[in-house]
């Protein structure tokens, strides 16, 4: 049976209202995990404020490991998981799980790469004033570093947008499973290109937000 796109439409709504639900609550959880994981990256690399090759070896390996998943196989292999967090494994609150999981280890290695373009000198001379390894990182490196940051986690919700869509194969809600479910299984192009151009008009939003707020963080 075709569905009338314009009747439609109340529940592609609900569906952007869904993608853009999991993207925010999981960009923030994955921030808040993925920040302070690209410190210590940064930090007890060799050279760094506080050197510890160990741990520095241990941490990046574990970003690596969950870096080299692909997110529809994550999606699936921690289904169990996700159940045991939430009480469910399909749903907007479901695909949150494995989405943080997926992008906090990709924002550590962005903002380690932020970090990583302060320069040596401006460190070296806040060291010289006697300031502690807290204070530089306070003061010194994420200020330095915030134009960038903010460009990466640009990347990181275009990342997520991708993969919040991906989480529709599981009944993960949003567009993508709306795309799914009706445009691909159903045969119905007309919501198809709806969804697709919601897609695409999110993430040229958030790619311009993110510019604009980068370049003015910079002329600070």
């Amino acid at each position: 049976m075709q569905v009338n796109l314009m009747d439609f439409w109340p529940r592609i709504w609900e569906a952007t209202y869904q993608t853009l639900l999991m993207v925010g609550i999981s960009l923030a959880a994955a921030t808040l995990i993925g920040l302070p994981l690209g410190i210590i990256l940064v930090v007890t690399r060799q050279g760094g404020l506080l050197e510890n090759k160990t741990l520095f070896r241990a941490f990046s390996s574990v970003v690596n490991f969950f870096r080299s998943i692909p997110f529809i196989i994550l999606l699936v292999a921690i289904l169990p998981f996700t159940r045991l967090i939430v009480g469910s494994s399909i749903g907007t609150a479901a695909a949150v799980v494995p989405l943080v999981i997926f992008s906090a280890p990709y924002i550590a290695r962005l903002v380690e790469s932020s970090l990583l373009e302060v320069k040596p000198g401006v460190i070296e001379a806040a060291e010289a004033m006697g300031a502690t390894p807290w204070q530089i990182i306070r003061r010194v490196y994420i200020p330095e570093a915030l134009s960038s940051i903010v460009l990466n986690l640009t990347i990181a919700t275009i990342g997520l947008v991708g993969a919040s869509a991906m989480a529709g194969f599981v009944g993960g809600g949003g567009l993508g499973d709306l795309a799914i479910s009706y445009g691909y299984q159903r045969f119905e192009t007309d919501i198809m290109i709806a969804t697709v151009l919601l897609l695409v008009l999110i993430v040229q939003i958030t790619q311009t937000i993110g510019n604009f707020t980068s370049k003015k963080i910079r002329r600070q």
